[in-house]
């Protein structure tokens, strides 16, 4: 019997990768990466012209790029035939969204947009629409909207109300040009299929979406802006299916671009990390699922929907079928260890990496090992692109405690590891003290499998075991899992992404478990951590809001 494939492709923040799958255990056959020609777009457009302060853009092509090299790629490194793949799913980085034109073209590709940023697709970590979010969650509370309880209490700078409203306020011109406001993994998926479809995990988590309410009233629109009263109705207009579902199949004009059979099935969208849940094989709850790359997301299954402080959302069916899916997270975590790496390391430290083969992460990860938990005497706060969990304050900042003259370059990079160790475990603490277990974390991403140092101190601050998945490719993985359940088990598919869990998905068999004599001293540790999150980022001392205003109005 001839082997059956599946693609998925993850779109991440600095590039896209596509990953060939067989369908009938998970193998990855083939795996290629492709870096977005531009970038990420934050200090200037593309002709020159400045962004201001926490804008971060990108350019919609990048995402067509990469599956006009990735895909042709993993099927020539395979050698497969195009024709024994089943389906295409894809995963994206959200809140990440674009302003279309009324034939769906981003606007910023037309001459006449391209200079204004506000035409730009606007990343997930574009925090440049805080004010908005502030506004926009004072609003809500006044109001008693219950909504609002959905996402821990306040909705993020993150999350496409804010940014819409931020094009509302700053380029009003581009909001009327506007035809439609989209998820960037929905306008791939159009481009795809020529069909409008939008997928129900972005809607749900980054649109305030709700299965059975849908969208906020018109009334609480207006009371915002009377511009943005019909929003839900016109610009964010489109019907919203669940994941797995099929938004269409391949059109014959992109299927050649790419290499593929015209008709296959496409899956509508997903997010990135929501992708990678079922890849590690978590289809019940009590299992947290730590995304770990450039900024974590904890994803969690649960039996009953409650309200936990600072949670990015929960949204029914929005991970997997079935279950309640709480998502919280942290705006930044490897972006932390590479700007110390890029911008703050000395540069003795990048000649002893140089001399010795390795890389500079790698050379002060092993110094770093060299020390026991609290033998550095620094604490930090993991806030170096503000908080997303549980605080949801993009305007709070970074801070180390504890530097002397005698500080060296290692120890800080511990401290700044312990730090988003810190804030994974207030996380987990939020759930627990809402009544939502936590009894299993599981690691997927970039990071998990490339620093073992940074894994044990996660195991010895939450006192858990910790999983870490098989795959380095888990969003991709997921994806190609979802594009199995939209082609069907009658293409050699599966009827549901739990029985394509139990076929495709795997963890490693080594596993990281704390050290109680380590975790005895990360408690003490976390505790003062504590005081100093509290005290920052709960209105104890506002000094970090007053330098990003003076930041920003300087």
């Amino acid at each position: 019997m001839c082997a059956k494939y599946a693609i998925g492709v993850d779109y991440g923040t600095e590039s896209g990768r596509a990953l060939l799958v067989d369908i009938a255990d998970g193998t990855e056959i083939a795996t290629h990466v492709t870096p977005y020609p531009h970038g990420v777009m934050d200090e200037k457009l593309p002709d020159g012209t400045g962004l201001g302060p926490d804008w971060a853009l990108q350019h919609p092509d990048d995402y067509l790029e990469v599956l006009r090299r990735s895909v042709p790629a993993v099927l020539r490194e395979a050698g497969v035939n195009a024709g024994d793949v089943i389906g295409i799913g894809i995963d994206f980085t959200a809140c990440t969204m674009m302003p279309l034109d009324e034939r769906g073209v981003p606007l910023c590709l037309k001459p006449e947009w391209s200079g204004n940023p506000h035409s730009w697709v606007k990343l997930w970590k574009h925090h440049a629409a805080q004010e908005e979010a502030n506004k926009l969650n004072a609003i809500a509370e006044q109001r008693g909207e219950t909504f609002l309880a959905r996402y821990g209490g306040k909705l993020s700078s993150e999350w496409m109300i804010a940014k819409v409203w931020q094009i509302v306020n700053e380029a009003p011109e581009v909001y009327a040009q506007t035809d439609l406001f989209m998820e960037a993994a929905d306008w791939v998926v159009m481009q795809m299929t020529g069909n409008l479809v939008k997928n129900s995990c972005t809607a749900g988590y980054k649109a305030v979406w709700h299965k059975e309410q849908g969208y906020p009233s018109n009334e609480f629109f207006a009371a915002l802006d009377p511009r943005l009263e019909t929003l839900t109705e016109t610009k964010l207009r489109g019907g919203i299916a669940a994941l797995g579902s099929k938004a269409g199949e391949l059109n014959a004009e992109l299927a050649e671009a790419i290499g593929l059979r015209p008709g296959i099935a496409v899956a509508v969208g997903n997010v990135d990390a929501h992708a990678a849940v079922p890849a590690v094989g978590v289809v019940t709850p009590g299992k947290l699922v730590m995304a770990m790359g450039t900024s974590i997301c904890h994803l969690l299954l649960s039996e009953k929907e409650v309200t936990v402080e600072g949670m990015c959302g929960v949204v029914e069916d929005g991970i997997v079928a079935g279950y309640y899916g709480y998502e919280a997270g942290q705006s930044a975590v490897g972006d932390i260890f590479a700007w110390y790496v890029d911008e703050a390391v000395p540069e003795y430290v990048r000649q002893a990496a140089q001399e010795e083969g390795t890389g500079v992460h790698q050379w002060l990860e092993r110094q770093a090992s060299a020390y026991a938990p609290g033998e550095i005497g620094l604490l930090a706060l993991d806030w170096w692109n503000g908080n997303r969990s549980v605080l949801v304050d993009a305007d709070l900042s970074g801070l180390i405690v504890g530097l002397t003259l005698q500080t060296k370059p290692e120890e800080i990079y511990r401290a700044l590891l312990e730090a988003t160790a810190f804030g994974t475990r207030r996380i987990i603490e939020a759930f627990h003290q809402n009544g939502v277990e936590v009894n299993e974390l599981y690691a997927c991403g970039g990071l998990p499998q490339r620093n073992r140092l940074l894994m044990q101190i996660y195991a010895d601050v939450t006192g858990r075991e910790i999983k870490i998945a098989d795959s380095t490719q888990t969003a991709a993985l997921g994806a190609a899992m979802f594009a199995t359940v939209a082609a069907g088990a009658e293409e050699g598919g599966y009827a549901t992404i739990v029985e394509a869990a139990e076929k495709m998905a795997r963890v490693r068999e080594e596993s990281f478990k704390p050290i109680p004599e380590h975790s005895a001293v990360y408690e003490q540790l976390y505790e003062n951590y504590l005081k100093l999150h509290d005290y920052f980022g709960r209105g104890g001392n506002r000094v970090m809001k007053t330098l990003k205003t003076m930041k920003r109005h300087t």
